[in-house]
């Protein structure tokens, strides 16, 4: 016979898909053991770079618990954003795929909220919170306590049937549900992603130094980028995907059914020459609901002349 938790498990399950995401995985909300001395670590060494907020909330980042009272499972999601097309022109500065279509913490977050909808209607008085990349929460180590897949030496999740090119969001919630087993690590001996480094920011398999990433510098680093990183940006003008790209996982991405992921009709077509010379108007219209917004005209523009 079925018990509730495993009942309760499948619905949800079923409705993610029916959601689009691309697989779900659950895990018991407890302290993150393994996790905790590599962030100290991590942290300690200054490998956060500027990025003050992975030092915040270093208690809850490391449980949700503590982040979300009485709760009790963490719901992992997968969204996958692969594009069918890329960008037409090789010698144009590049943008991350990620990036391509709408804003992914407002796509996901509105599937997120119709999640808890449905297990509020369908199971009963349950309380949680939504997470899209922009809380304390480590989503890959929940995602790959719940069998999603595993972190590879580049340290994004990956799974063997889809690679690494998808977006991980969670529900944290006060419900007892049925555990999903971890996955094994596939790595095995390839260093693809090491090797392949622009800015040789995997400086050890499995440990990235955020503060060499070129996606740091693209993105998050407010003021001018370090000069004896000048010709190392292997075009990257917001984010970059080297390290997915050689992924020999990554030869089973296929695209995305999401059309709010779908780029700007201008995006893929431009030109070398019209990124150099873009315009805050052209920059706002093609990028109105996109994510590359955080950057500002400015830091694209300071990305763009850095390339030059």
């Amino acid at each position: 016979m079925i018990n509730n938790k495993e009942k309760y498990s499948n619905l949800i399950k079923n409705e993610a898909k029916r959601l689009g995401f691309l697989s779900c995985g659950i895990s018991k909300a407890g302290f993150l053991e393994v996790e905790a001395p590599r962030l100290e670590n991590w942290l300690n060494k200054n490998m956060n770079g500027q990025m003050q907020y992975m030092e915040n909330h270093f208690d809850k980042r490391l449980d949700p618990t503590k982040l979300v009272e009485d709760s009790k499972s963490v719901i992992s999601l997968l969204l996958n954003y692969y594009p069918s097309k890329i960008q037409n022109d090789k010698t144009t500065p590049k943008l991350s795929k990620y990036a391509y279509g709408n804003d992914y913490h407002h796509v996901i977050k509105h599937k997120l909220k119709s999640l808890l909808n449905f297990i509020q209607d369908e199971i009963g008085e349950v309380s949680g919170r939504a997470f899209v990349d922009s809380a304390p929460v480590l989503d890959k180590a929940w995602a790959s306590k719940s069998g999603l897949g595993w972190v590879g030496k580049h340290s994004n999740l990956l799974t063997q049937q889809v690679g690494s090119f998808y977006f991980i969001a969670e529900l944290i919630i006060d419900l007892d549900l049925e555990y999903d087993l971890p996955t094994t690590d596939h790595c095995g001996t390839c260093t693809a992603c090491i090797d392949a480094c622009p800015t040789e920011a995997i400086t050890e398999p499995y440990v990235v130094d955020g503060s060499k990433c070129i996606s740091y510098f693209t993105i998050e680093l407010k003021e001018n980028l370090p000069n004896e990183f000048k010709g190392k940006f292997d075009n990257w003008m917001f984010g970059c995907d080297v390290c997915q790209d050689v992924c020999p996982w990554n030869k089973f991405s296929k695209p995305h059914n999401e059309p709010l992921f779908n780029p700007h009709p201008e995006l893929l077509s431009m030109s070398k020459k019209d990124w150099e010379e873009i315009t805050e108007d052209t920059f706002k219209k093609v990028f109105q609901k996109s994510a590359v917004k955080r950057t500002k005209y400015s830091g694209l523009k300071r990305n763009i002349n850095f390339l030059k």
